[in-house]
């Protein structure tokens, strides 16, 4: 069994406004990934997940592209972080 690890990201660039919080919950749910997805107020997203090491680097790997119409231009990772990650990926408002 695949241990749990958990990560909290800030992704900046053109990421709100463009369905990135929705297509983060797709891409996190379909690798069977707990957590959530949220816009903060200087324009990036916050992604916290929690699961198996793999699926989190893919997500990862999802972050640095992001949805069609998104620009990314930097994603910070913290793989140290203890937030609460909810199950199932949420998008929270």
């Amino acid at each position: 069994m695949a241990e749990t690890k958990q990560f909290r990201a800030i992704v900046r660039g053109r990421v709100q406004g463009v369905y990135f919080r929705a297509t983060t919950a797709e891409e996190a749910r379909r690798l069977g990934l707990a957590g959530y997805a949220r816009n903060l107020p200087d324009g990036s997203v916050e992604v916290v997940a929690r699961g198996a090491e793999e699926a989190l680097r893919d997500l990862v790997a999802f972050l640095h592209r992001g949805p069609i119409p998104a620009r990314v231009s930097g994603v910070e990772v913290d793989w140290d972080d203890s937030s609460p990650a909810p199950d199932p990926f949420t998008v929270k408002h």
